[in-house]
């Protein structure tokens, strides 16, 4: 009876801890932290790869210029702002005697033009210094524009600009701040003064080169001004983490692998 008993008891243990074998569950879905973390590993190999393939680094590019403008970029294409792959870099941080404006095709990974670039006279003398925003200032100003519509003015064919950042560069339109050609923008005009000819705060560009530069750039692309590091500049076009889903759409980047083409 006993044993009768003790086998009941072991069977009845048995069915109460017997439970179906369970299907494999699926793999977690990629969490948002991780995807993020998979576009901006994304986003520096993209930048890597554009720095190199359009030999930047033999022009002067610093690195980290190229990567504010380019974060600026996909903030701006996020916004459906930036119209094409286009992108003009100035960095006022350099010396007025070297070449310091750069065009760049993003798309195609190709350097376009590099060349000169004048300031605003009450910027600096060979060096840029001082920025601003105020009308009549004729300084020129920092951050992200989009570029504009051509015209014909008294420089020939210019470039209309709209400021992007509202506390250095917004009333560029008001204040009539162009793209244009110069003729004090040359090497001769460098070797006979030992810097650049300045203007009144227009980016303005060897004659030579304006009118295709302008017609490159026009019609919605993308500028950015740097400034020298002591001189203080904050922008929400800065914000990678906002820039980062733009970027990912335009590299045809996977949110679940953060791959292109998968």
């Amino acid at each position: 009876m006993k044993l009768f008993r003790y086998a009941v008891l072991g069977l009845l243990c048995a069915l109460s801890s017997w439970q179906p074998i369970a299907k494999a569950a699926p793999p977690p879905a990629r969490t948002l932290g991780t995807t993020q973390a998979a576009y901006m590993a994304a986003f520096e190999q993209h930048l890597v790869r554009t720095y190199a393939g359009a030999k930047l680094a033999q022009t002067g590019l610093n690195v980290q210029v190229l990567r504010n403008a380019m974060i600026g970029y996909y903030n701006l294409k996020s916004r459906g702002l930036a119209k094409n792959s286009v992108l003009t870099v100035i960095d006022f941080s350099r010396s007025s005697r070297q070449n310091r404006l750069w065009v760049i095709d993003l798309a195609r990974t190709r350097l376009l033009y590099h060349t000169l670039v004048a300031h605003g006279k009450n910027t600096g003398a060979d060096l840029a210094r001082t920025f601003s925003n105020r009308p009549g200032s004729e300084m020129s100003s920092l951050g992200f524009y989009l570029t504009g519509q051509t015209y014909y003015g008294k420089h020939g064919l210019s470039l209309k600009l709209h400021g992007l950042d509202p506390k250095y560069n917004s009333n560029a339109a008001s204040r009539a701040v162009v793209v244009h050609g110069a003729d004090y923008v040359q090497p001769d005009f460098i070797r006979q003064h030992g810097r650049l000819g300045r203007s009144q705060g227009c980016p303005a560009l060897p004659p030579q080169q304006s009118a295709s530069i302008i017609k490159t750039i026009k019609n919605g692309s993308v500028m950015y001004v740097q400034g020298p590091s002591s001189v203080p500049y904050a922008s929400n076009w800065l914000n990678l983490n906002a820039a980062l889903p733009a970027f990912a759409r335009t590299q045809g980047i996977s949110p679940m692998l953060g791959q292109a083409g998968q």
